[in-house]
């Protein structure tokens, strides 16, 4: 009784779409394979292998050729989002309430796959275990932040350059567990999530009164998810690219590894991010619902 109270909060209600589109088949991008393949007809052997084991940034891929790798990514995914998106909009009316939570989830299932691709390009570590259909916090934490982005808000775009400052400084291996979970970052995750959740309710709903007309709405659907998209899309792919983290020029000696973790529990915003997360509500205020 209490989780169904539970899932009518905005921050519920995305944790929960973002889970269960985690869990779709074909959502999950294979690290390796996507690399391999990405970089095959640019780079050598020696540099995907080295791009593989390490990151794109430690085999010296420049940020230029994997900007155009990159692109190619975005534009297949796009196509195959809104063809999909345009399929779920044929049945009409009768079918809506079968309909929109699918559309839903294939569009968050496709945010999740660009999501991926562009992390591993720039220089993400592996966001999901291949053990079970389980997703730890701390990849729920990085992946809130990295839809944050995609819908331009500004504490996420901090928080996503902080938790890159942290790997690029400690050369990890993995996601800071203890920021993202428990520290600083923590909270912008929430706040995230709580933006996320309104935002979805306002897209599952323009997507289902799209569906109401048939073939008609086909088209409508196909479009609007092409429109939105696209752009959050391209505003992931500036951001991450944009970060020390995929910079094949900044080199940082083993030493600085500390077990593979990274330890920020001290860590607090200076003044320029706070000043930057202040100014979030201003950024996002005219997309929040009215009371």
């Amino acid at each position: 009784m209490k989780q169904g109270k539970e899932i009518e909060h905005p921050e519920s209600r995305f944790f929960a779409v973002l889970l269960a589109a985690a869990k779709l088949p074909g959502v999950r991008i294979h690290r390796e394979s996507y690399l391999r393949s990405a970089l095959a007809r640019h780079c050598s052997e020696g540099e995907i292998r080295r791009a593989i084991e390490e990151t794109p940034a430690a085999a010296g891929i420049t940020v230029e050729l994997l900007d155009k790798i990159a692109k190619d990514s975005i534009r297949y995914e796009t196509a195959k989002v809104s063809a999909l998106s345009a399929a779920a909009g044929i049945p009409g009316i009768l079918a809506l309430p079968a309909t929109v939570p699918a559309d839903l989830a294939q569009y968050v299932g496709h945010m999740l796959r660009i999501a991926q691709k562009l992390a591993y390009l720039y220089s993400w570590p592996d966001l999901f275990s291949d053990e079970g259909d389980d997703v730890d916090d701390a990849t729920i934490g990085v992946l809130t932040l990295f839809f944050g982005v995609m819908f331009g808000t500004q504490s996420a775009n901090v928080a996503v350059g902080k938790v890159a400052g942290m790997m690029s400084k400690q050369v990890a291996k993995k996601l800071p567990q203890k920021a993202l979970t428990k520290g600083v970052i923590y909270p912008l995750v929430k706040k995230s999530a709580a933006y996320l959740g309104v935002q979805m309710t306002k897209q599952s709903f323009a997507k289902g009164v799209s569906k109401a007309i048939p073939v008609v709405g086909a088209v409508v659907s196909g479009g609007l998810t092409f429109a939105t998209y696209l752009p959050m899309a391209k505003r992931l792919k500036k951001h991450l690219a944009g970060l020390p983290l995929a910079d094949p020029s900044r080199r940082v000696a083993a030493e600085d590894v500390v077990d593979g973790e990274v330890v920020e529990e001290h860590e607090t915003f200076d003044a320029a991010d706070a000043e930057l997360h202040d100014e979030e509500t201003a950024a996002v205020k005219p997309a929040e619902p009215r009371p």
